[in-house]
Formats: structure tokens, sequence, C-alpha cells
């Protein structure tokens, strides 16, 4: 392996921990950045390292976990409803490998552990989805072998009674995406309604910097009303149109205009054989790491 190669695979790996940690693409790529000055620093004091790998994993856990603190602060004077930033499968990931992630990368997932404890959050994570073993997650949370179970078990109660009960293959997620992108763009209001879960929820992050639903929506029948009026004003009135991607491990689609720069995307949590939840990320602080944004303040006053 290569010295490039051993990089790329060693940031891959903390910028997954510190993604599903902080749910913020911006803040893991400057957590994992302060973690390799670190790795860097400690090789050039002349510090053995025998595994990179364990070293940046626990540097990168103990300074998300820092940063998870205060973020909730933060989160507590957010305008409007919080979501985790986006992101898109990239063309070149393995098939196996983002299948195998695809469940802890989910809009639902991450905001299920919003609910957490930064300890539960990461103790939950460290085990369940990196699978560390408890001697090292209580090293890095800082507490007992046995307090770091008890912060696992607790977390994996409350993220279990928020899991659907059904999953949903991904060639059905597929399926459901194509009806519902179809009905949505058509105006077909009977059919979009007939692929909503009854209680199905409609959640907006504008951050008050970009028009966006201040609080979700409930129920298919409200839900299908808001989304084929949203949609029309973009897509009709703003000139935009719907590229499909695969975002968080979930179908969804980037809102573009005509100069193919990006005004939101939108995400399905699809389970039990119906979309659960549509997510619409319109932030542009939340974006920015997807490519050149649209002018959403012609879109304002054109409307």
């Amino acid at each position: 392996m290569t010295g490039e190669d051993e990089f790329d695979q060693l940031r891959r790996g903390a910028f997954a921990i510190a993604y599903r940690m902080l749910g913020s693409v911006s803040e893991a790529e400057d957590v994992v950045q302060e973690g390799f000055l670190r790795l860097h620093r400690a090789r050039a004091d002349g510090v053995e390292i025998t595994s990179p790998r364990a070293y940046l994993s626990t540097v990168v856990s103990r300074l998300s976990l820092d940063q998870l603190r205060s973020a909730r602060v933060r989160r507590e004077t957010y305008v409007g409803e919080w979501l985790p930033e986006p992101l898109v499968a990239g063309a070149a990931d393995d098939p196996a490998r983002k299948a195998e992630m695809a469940d802890s990368l989910s809009l639902a997932f991450l905001v299920l552990l919003e609910r957490l404890s930064p300890e539960q959050r990461a103790a939950f994570l460290l085990r369940e989805v990196f699978d560390e073993p408890y001697d090292r997650i209580a090293q890095i949370i800082g507490t007992s072998e046995q307090n770091a179970r008890q912060l696992v078990t607790r977390a994996r109660r409350h993220v279990d009674a928020g899991r659907p009960r059904f999953e949903t293959t991904r060639e059905q997620r597929e399926q459901l995406a194509t009806r519902f992108f179809a009905a949505a763009k058509e105006g077909d209001l009977e059919a979009l309604e007939q692929l909503l879960a009854h209680d199905v929820m409609l959640h907006g992050d504008g951050g008050g910097k970009a028009p966006a639903v201040r609080r979700a929506l409930h129920g298919r029948a409200k839900v299908a009303r808001a989304l084929i009026a949203g949609l029309r004003t973009g897509l009709r009135s703003g000139g935009f149109t719907l590229r499909r991607e695969e975002i968080n491990g979930q179908p969804g689609a980037l809102v573009v205009d005509a100069e193919g720069r990006l005004g939101g995307v939108m995400i399905l949590d699809i389970a039990e054989g119906q979309i659960q939840a549509v997510n619409a990320i319109v932030n542009p602080d939340k974006l920015g790491h997807l490519g050149p944004l649209a002018d959403l303040s012609a879109l304002r006053r054109r409307r």
C-alpha cells in the first residue's frame, strides 16, 4: 500500500466516525484535519505509534465528543428544525461498503442519535457501528468499562425504540422513490398520497437563511399538498430541476437550477414499504460542500 493509499484509507475511517458523531460534514472535516495534525506532531516528537488507525480513531472520537457537547448548546438556538448536513454518495464508492454503512448514515438514524447524550452517542457508535471493544470505548470516553457497557445498553434501547419494525430492501426503496418523484413533479396528489405513510412527516431545514417549513408537517394529505405546492414553485416558477442521487444511503434528489447550481436537497426516509419522512435541506451553510449554490433570493423575488 502506498503512502497516499494509506492516508486515504485512514482519512475515510476517521471521517466516518466524526460525521456520524457530529452530523456535520464541515465539522467532521475540521476534526479529521486536527486528528492528522496531532498524529504528525506525535510522530515528529518521537512517539511510537504502532497503529495509526487506532490513534486517529481515539483522537477523532475525543475531539468529536468535545465538539458535540458544545454543539448541543448551539442547536438550542437554531432557527427552525435542525437536520444533519447531507452526504452524497460518490460514484467511486464501493457498493458493498455503501450498503453496509447505509443504515448508519440515514438521516432518520442520525436524528435518532440526537436524542442521546454525547457520551451515549459516542459509546453506541463506537460499539454498534465500528465494533470497538468496550475497554477501548471506556478509554476513549474517559470512563470505566462497566459504565461504557451501560451507556451502550441505554443508547441501544433508545435507538431500537425509534427504528422501524420492518426494513425495506434497496430495490423497493428505489422503486418507491421513482414513483414519488414522478408523482410530485406531475402534481398528482392522489398518486403521491398513496406512497406516503399515514403519519408521514415533512421536515425542512433552512436555518433562517432560506425558505423552509419552520415546523414539521404531519399526515399524508397535508404533506402531499405542501410538497406539490413547493415543487410547483421551485420547478415551474423557479426554473429548478430534480437530479436523483443517493443521499445519506437513501434515495434523494438534488434541486439544481439551469446552471447546475444547488438550491437544496430532498431525502426520503423509506421503511415498512412506505415513505415515512421527506427531508428538505435548503440552508446554504449545509450545502456548500456539495458544489456551487443557486441564488435563492432571486426565487424569492419571483415568488
